[in-house]
């Protein structure tokens, strides 16, 4: 992999970083609890910083990153997804994030899986890691809404 194509790889997730923050950020905006219109502010300025970390990876040769790999317990496999809605309960509001980081996290595996580059392959797995960071910390938010009994 050159580092031509370790830029594009990168300008695609910081743009995909962009779109999630751009919903989150919509989402804050068209929810009326504020637990909710906070929860998601939260969340695009996290995808900001996503961004920011990537974008410090621009204008290098294939870099090295690790994201920490975490578990991925399929929560959010067994959820519908919600439609975003100005009275949307908790529950649905992280069930609405898990789902939108588990597409995310599909997405890079799901590149990571079609290319023989193994460089290539290596940071599609870093992003889908990133990702599955994400979608792990809604699913633990989404459990503790949506089933207070576990605590």
């Amino acid at each position: 992999m050159d580092k031509n194509e370790f830029d594009e790889i990168l300008v695609y997730a910081i743009s995909n970083e962009v779109e999630a923050e751009e919903f989150y950020l919509e989402a804050s905006e068209k929810l009326s609890e504020p637990f909710l219109k906070d929860l998601f502010l939260k969340l695009s300025k996290e995808e900001k910083r996503h961004q920011k970390i990537l974008e410090g990876f621009r204008g290098k040769a294939s870099v090295s990153f690790h994201f920490k790999e975490v578990p991925d317990y399929h929560v959010s496999e067994k959820v519908d997804r919600p439609k975003l809605s100005t009275s949307m309960k908790p529950a649905d509001a992280f069930a609405l994030a898990m789902k939108n980081e588990e597409d995310a996290m599909n997405h890079y595996k799901n590149l990571a899986a079609v290319v023989s580059d193994t460089e290539l392959k290596k940071v599609f797995q870093e992003l889908a890691a990133m990702e599955r960071e994400h979608k792990l910390a809604m699913e633990n938010a989404f459990v503790d809404v949506g089933y207070p009994e576990v605590w």
